[in-house]
C-alpha cells in the first residue's frame, strides 16, 4: 500500500500508540488495526477529504467496497471496530467533535457451533505461553488463565469477575458467581492451583495499584481484564500453538 500523507499518518500512529500504552492491545491486534485503518485512511486521502469531513455515509461506502472484495464477515467486523475506535480516540483527544462511525453497525455473522479441541490441541494451547521467545511479560498470568479455564470450564465473564476472596485453593475449589448472581463451588486441579499461586506471588503483586480491586486477573493498569482481552489472548496462543480452529 502507498504511504499515508500527514496528518493521516499522525492520526494513525498516535492511535496505535494509544492502543499499546493505554489499552494494552497485543502486537497481532495492532498489526491488524494498522492494516485495516491504513486502507481506510488511504480511501479518505484519495478522496481529498479532511478527517473532520468524513461522514457515516463515507464509512458505509468503504464497508460496502470491502464486502465486494469477498472478505469474511469477521474481517469486515474488525474493520468497523477499528474505524469506530479510531474516531472515538480522535473525539477524546478533541480533534473531532463527533464520531461518524458511531451508528455504523456490524454485519450479521453466521452462528456456527464452536469447534471442540482435541486432547493434543488442548495440551498445545496450555503450553503455548511457554513458546514465546523472549518470554512474555505476562506469561505467568496468561498460563494461569488458560489452566484455570481448562480446569473449571467457567465462562470468560465469570473468570474476569473472579475475586481473590473466592479462591479456596488449599481446599481445591473456587466460588463462582454465574448469571443472576447464582453461586456455585467448582473444583480445581493441582496444575491450575500451582499456576495461580505462582502468578499471585510473582506477578500480580507487581500489578496492584490504588486503582485495583480484589479481582484475581489484572491487566497492565492493575484493573480486571476485559472479556475481549481474554478472547484475544486465547486466540493469539492458539495461533502460536498451531491450532487453526476458531
Amino acid at each position: 500500500m502507498k504511504p499515508l500523507n500527514k496528518p493521516y499518518s499522525i492520526y494513525l500512529e498516535n492511535f496505535l500508540n494509544h492502543l499499546l500504552i493505554e489499552r494494552n492491545f497485543s502486537g497481532n491486534t495492532r498489526v491488524s488495526y494498522r492494516n485495516d485503518l491504513h486502507r481506510f485512511l488511504l480511501t479518505v486521502q484519495d478522496a481529498m477529504k479532511p478527517i473532520a469531513s468524513v461522514t457515516a455515509t463515507d464509512i458505509r461506502q468503504f464497508i460496502s467496497e470491502l464486502h465486494e472484495t469477498g472478505l469474511e464477515p469477521a474481517t469486515i467486523a474488525r474493520n468497523i471496530s477499528a474505524i469506530r475506535s479510531l474516531f472515538r480516540f480522535l473525539v477524546i483527544e478533541h480533534l473531532l467533535e463527533s464520531n461518524p462511525a458511531e451508528n455504523v453497525h456490524q454485519p450479521k455473522q453466521a452462528k456456527n457451533l464452536p469447534a471442540v479441541l482435541t486432547v493434543e490441541e488442548t495440551l498445545r494451547l496450555l503450553e503455548a505461553p511457554l513458546l514465546q521467545n523472549p518470554p512474555g511479560k505476562y506469561l505467568l498470568r496468561d498460563k494461569a488463565i488458560l489452566e484455570f479455564l481448562y480446569a473449571t470450564g467457567v465462562r470468560v465473564s465469570e473468570l474476569t469477575e473472579l475475586q481473590q476472596q473466592s479462591l479456596f485453593l488449599e481446599a481445591g475449589f473456587v466460588r463462582i458467581f454465574g448469571k443472576g448472581s447464582k453461586e456455585r463451588l467448582v473444583p480445581i486441579g493441582h496444575s491450575a492451583i500451582n499456576c495461580i499461586n505462582r502468578y499471585r506471588t510473582e506477578l500480580r503483586t507487581g500489578l496492584v495499584n490504588r486503582n485495583s480491586h480484589d479481582h484475581v486477573f489484572l491487566n497492565a493498569r492493575g484493573i480486571k481484564l476485559s472479556r475481549m482481552a481474554i478472547y484475544s489472548m486465547v486466540q493469539e496462543y492458539a495461533i502460536l500453538g498451531g491450532i487453526e480452529k476458531k
